[in-house]
């Protein structure tokens, strides 16, 4: 990719004129320091990293000190020059030929100093194991307890014993919904994001992301979170600790499936959202038609309306409701079970053949009913619509043809638009790459030639977005003018491709980038912000949530470790703290520490998926290659 500065000199111009404080996000570590660089300390067998900002055109001379204060290293910056991205002229500070473990050390680049930093082997600590404990923070249904977590964050149980009825009544633009016949215990799962409704489609893929990190590490003989290490109340049962987090999302989606002999009302075809994510209505309401459920999965429980802000889940007086099934819905359900069969086969043999009959089921369900697409016309809950299902088509078959050898399965595979395309980034409307990531990595009936162009395309996937980081003065493997919401996790599923290849080829190209791309989350940024909670000295304290609010209700706890804001979006800028933002911040500024700030500062399961997978890919590679 060619720099954005050759591209559009205007543009950069337009950029670098914007105030330089624009998107400054409040934080309590002191100042934002000149030098930036990951707060939590660097790989000591990695790339070392800093960036210094300053006008000057000319290389600028550094040196690294040591504890004591001398001198251990020196060299000149490299000048990238203005920065579109950044909003600033970037120096970059590389020393990664360094790899002496220690504590204190600082860098002076003329006359300014870094504060002082780490360098060594597995320098994010307990990153992984707290990225995890956000999921059992987010669980519904159970309380969350004071042994495990601290008094600070314990709480009663959200929606206890929660039974939820079909909606029923009109919705946002007066389309009157027949509702269903039936109720449904829907107790447990996690909590989406700052807001309390659950959903099958996000669901499916933070559970995938999460099995998949396990599924990677037991092909190398070391599955990350044996039982014992993690905070949650089924440690010690002799099951790897994410399997169990998992299995506490798996048995809630599992109950969203519709039961059998179940006919629902549904908006009769051609209904079609507009462009994927953005889903509206035809100019004519359309009109229900009735089809065979039995099968399929809804699309999500949540509250009838939005839930005040702040409003702890045990607080939560909302009725809950159950919302029409989904094809997605549906097919994301079929992908994460056909997965869990696999996984749950020597360890659960009930659980795992439980997980295969509700697959097929759903598979069964989503060819029969191809198109019926999400709204967001109801108020209370995220809409996750999407346009185009064929990629969930796609992951659905390559889960179960992994899981079942089925030709059925393989001959929908190999006919899908998504079996020769590039690969690119995953997320919940994009989910084909992880399809290709199953076919690459778990055996299956594909023949070597096919296994081998699809890693061909995971790794030219990965190259492409290293030369991205090449193509940015922070070193990042994302160049892009346009930061949507959720930027950091788009990251972290780029980190974990690149994972993906470091696996396959072996090549440290890759696990370089992947801790760039850690680097930038936890401090390498212009805005020297942390976007994970309690890592770094300025770090992200105040997210859009209904429990962790502090700055809302002071009886209320601030973010646990470990919590991934969404980080900055100057696309989809529709929150007032946002909106005040708008045009005035460079896109990697496009960000600001407050609990009002949903489209910047929001968490939620399927942004801290990933950062569980890198940050334990990166653990499980530190420990393997100390060097």
């Amino acid at each position: 990719m060619k720099r954005s500065i050759a591209a559009a000199p205007l543009a950069l111009a337009i950029m670098l004129a914007l105030p330089a404080l624009a998107g400054q996000p409040r934080a309590d570590g002191g100042p934002v320091s000149p030098i930036r660089m990951n707060q939590t300390g660097l790989e000591a067998a990695g790339p070392k990293r800093a960036m210094l900002t300053d006008e000057s055109g000319d290389p600028i001379a550094w040196e690294l000190r040591d504890a004591r204060g001398k001198p251990v290293l020196s060299g000149r910056t490299i000048v990238f020059g203005p920065d579109a991205q950044a909003g600033e002229s970037v120096h970059i500070i590389d020393f990664g030929g360094f790899a002496t473990p220690g504590t204190g050390y600082r860098l002076k680049a003329g006359e300014r100093l870094s504060r002082p930093f780490t360098i060594a082997c597995g320098a994010r600590g307990r990153l992984a194991l707290d990225a995890l404990a956000f999921f059992y923070h987010q669980r519904a249904g159970v309380p969350i307890e004071a042994r495990l977590v601290g008094e600070r964050w314990a709480r009663p149980a959200g929606h206890a014993g929660e039974t939820a009825a079909c909606f029923r009544g009109k919705d946002m633009r007066g389309l009157e919904w027949p509702g269903c016949s039936y109720s449904r215990e829907l107790a447990g799962g996690w909590y989406d994001a700052g807001d309390q409704g659950k959903y099958v489609v996000n669901g499916g893929i933070s559970v995938w992301t999460l099995l998949n990190a396990y599924e990677r590490g037991q092909a190398r003989g070391a599955a990350p979170f044996a039982d014992g290490s993690a905070a949650i109340p089924e440690a010690g049962n002799g099951v790897n600790d994410l399997l169990d987090e998992a299995r506490f999302e798996l048995e809630f989606l599992l109950k969203m499936q519709v039961p059998e002999g179940t006919r629902a009302s549904v908006p009769a075809g051609p209904f079609k959202p507009a462009s994927p994510g953005q889903p509206v209505w035809m100019t004519t309401p359309p009109d229900f038609a009735t089809i065979d459920a039995s099968g399929m999965a809804h699309q999500k429980v949540a509250d009838r309306h939005w839930t005040a802000l702040p409003t702890p889940p045990h607080r939560d007086t909302q009725d809950r409701l159950l919302y029409p099934p989904t094809t997605a819905a549906t097919l994301n359900l079929a992908a994460v079970t056909a997965q869990c069969a696999r996984i749950w086969r020597g360890i659960d043999a009930a659980f795992a053949a439980r997980c295969l009959a509700a697959s097929e089921r759903a598979w069964a369900a989503a060819l029969r009913n191809p198109e019926i697409y999400a709204t967001n016309s109801f108020d209370g809950s995220g809409g996750y619509g999407d346009s185009d299902v064929s990629d969930e088509f796609f992951w659905a078959a390559t889960e179960l043809y992994a899981t079942t050898g089925k030709q059925l399965y393989g001959e929908v595979v190999r006919r899908s638009k998504h079996f020769a395309a590039p690969v690119t980034e995953p997320g919940w409307p994009r989910t084909a790459p992880l399809g290709a990531i199953t076919l690459a990595t778990v055996p299956s009936g594909l023949s070597g030639k096919e296994t081998k162009r699809l890693r061909a395309a995971l790794f030219s996937a990965a190259d492409g977005w290293l030369k991205e980081r090449d193509a940015t003065g922070y070193r990042i493997p994302f160049a892009t003018a346009s930061w949507p919401w959720g930027s950091t996790a788009s990251i972290l599923n780029r980190a974990m491709i690149l994972g993906v290849a470091g696996d396959l080829t072996g090549e440290k190209k890759y696990r370089d980038g992947v801790i760039d791309a850690i680097d930038f989350l936890l401090g390498r940024n212009p805005l020297d912000i942390s976007f994970v909670s309690g890592f770094g000295i300025r770090a992200m304290a105040n997210p859009h949530h209904r429990f962790w609010a502090p700055s809302a209700d002071v009886s209320l706890p601030p973010p646990p470790p470990g919590v991934l804001s969404g980080g900055p979006n100057n696309s989809s800028m529709s929150d007032p703290v946002a909106q005040k933002l708008k045009g005035n911040c460079a896109p990697m500024r496009c960000w600001a520490d407050d609990i009002s700030a949903y489209a910047l500062n929001e968490v939620a399961i399927n942004w801290n998926a990933p950062l569980v997978w890198a940050a334990a890919w990166l653990d499980a590679e530190a420990a393997a290659k100390p060097e």
